[in-house]
């Protein structure tokens, strides 16, 4: 299986990229081009169908950061190293003939310049340097700023930025500077780490799944009722254990929790239009069940994670059922029958999402079958049978017309990247 990497960056840097990964038949770069690295948390939604993340630029995953971090993306940067540093010094001095007397330069870490300038003897050189590292927010404006303050007060003769925006503005305010060049080998490292990374990653463990299930309105109840109502759910849950191998307890508030694996995941995956459980609640106890699964790394988070898919089933009288994945995603409420009002999506797929009418018919009977779940693409492409690089056209195409939208993410199986959610938009 190829691993796609999403390589955020500017045009120059990712054709780099693309050169260096093109005998690799394993790699699929999928480039994602910025004029200003503030784009990149914007660029990232749409990077859905890759594996792996790669930042070129330092600038770009700090604007992004937040988001990998919430999103727990897999991210891998290019270093921005002492040995890039002493290239950029080599060509300053060789190509074009630049003494490095009185210069300042902007970095990630300002440690690595500390290094270089001790290692290079600069002690009679005044070696400016801004570490926007330590930063509590990216902001390229400040980075220029600490430059042209220095030129301004006449302490420097050149600028060495880390940045393609700083050089741009730097060069319109006429203050001489250029930008660093990333050594061949950082970029090579930095493809071969998110390639291994990514197959690290699909070699993982399962996921663990926490249920917690409880009847509505136990207030409401006598003593003894409650007992035989806990009772007749202790029986259905057996079942359910069993047929998903899964572990069950009793709390003392007359609460079950069932804690599970792949089997359990894929019980999940394949009832998310009508979930078997809540019909047998339904049917044998006739009253209103919450039912709330959590997805983790481990079982702490698992179990966590199922308490706020718990706390959302609070919201309406019926039976409901939710999930909360490893992402802290929502999913649901599962099993419950929903209207679509399909003349209405029909003119959508027409004329926002342009598809044909043969298209637009099928998405209507896939939308329909799944009861308005979510969807990925791969779902899309084993509905319709086809290829999958054909269901992401589909999907991209109601993705531009505004007929769907991202819901979420999930990861109900063993191996691979998580999958991206859509649901429709209305």
């Amino acid at each position: 299986m190829k691993v796609k990497i999403a390589v955020f960056g500017i045009e120059e840097t990712i054709k780099r990229v693309h050169t260096l990964a093109k005998h690799d038949e394993n790699l699929d770069i999928l480039p994602f081009i910025y004029t200003h690295s503030s784009e990149t948390p914007e660029l990232i939604e749409r990077a859905f169908m890759c594996d792996i993340y790669l930042f070129t630029e330092a600038t770009s995953y700090l604007y992004a950061r937040e988001k990998i971090k919430k999103k727990r993306l897999p991210a891998v940067q290019v270093a921005f190293d002492e040995y890039m540093i002493l290239t950029s010094f080599y060509r300053l001095r060789n190509d074009y003939n630049q003494e490095l007397d009185r210069i300042s330069i902007d970095v990630l870490n300002g440690q690595h310049v500390e290094e270089v300038a001790k290692e290079l003897s600069f002690d009679n050189k005044q070696i400016y340097h801004y570490s926007y590292g330590a930063d509590e927010s990216t902001d390229i404006q400040q980075i220029t700023r600490f430059h042209q303050k220095l030129w301004d007060e006449g302490k420097i003769d050149y600028v060495l930025t880390s940045s393609k925006e700083v050089e741009v503005q730097l060069r319109e305010a006429d203050i001489p500077g250029s930008c660093m060049i990333i050594p061949e080998i950082n970029l090579l490292h930095a493809i071969q780490s998110a390639k291994s990374l990514t197959e690290l990653n699909q070699h993982k463990s399962a996921l663990l799944v926490a249920g917690y299930i409880r009847m509505k309105n136990q207030d409401q109840h006598e003593e003894q009722e409650l007992k035989a109502l806990t009772t007749k759910m202790q029986s259905l849950l057996v079942r359910f254990a069993e047929r998903t191998d899964s572990l069950l307890t009793i709390k003392d508030d007359h609460q079950f929790v069932v804690v599970g694996t792949k089997k359990l995941i894929d019980h999940l995956q394949n009832h998310y239009r009508d979930f078997p459980l809540l019909r047998e609640f339904e049917a044998e106890l006739n009253i209103p069940i919450d039912i709330g699964f959590g997805l983790g790394l481990s079982a702490s988070e698992a179990e966590a994670h199922a308490r706020l898919a718990l706390e959302k089933c609070k919201n309406e009288n019926h039976s409901l059922c939710y999930i909360v994945n490893e992402r802290k995603d929502t999913i649901g409420p599962i099993g419950i029958r929903r209207d679509i009002d399909t003349s209405q999506l029909f003119h959508a797929l027409i004329h926002k999402a342009r598809l044909n009418n043969e298209l637009s018919y099928n998405f209507i009977d896939f939308i329909t079958d799944r009861n308005n779940e979510p969807f990925s693409s791969n779902d899309i492409a084993a509905y319709y049978k086809v290829t999958k690089r054909s269901a992401e056209r589909t999907v991209n195409k109601l993705l531009s017309g505004n007929v769907i939208k991202v819901s979420g993410e999930e990861r109900p199986y063993l191996k691979g990247r998580p999958r991206k959610l859509f649901s429709l938009n209305n």
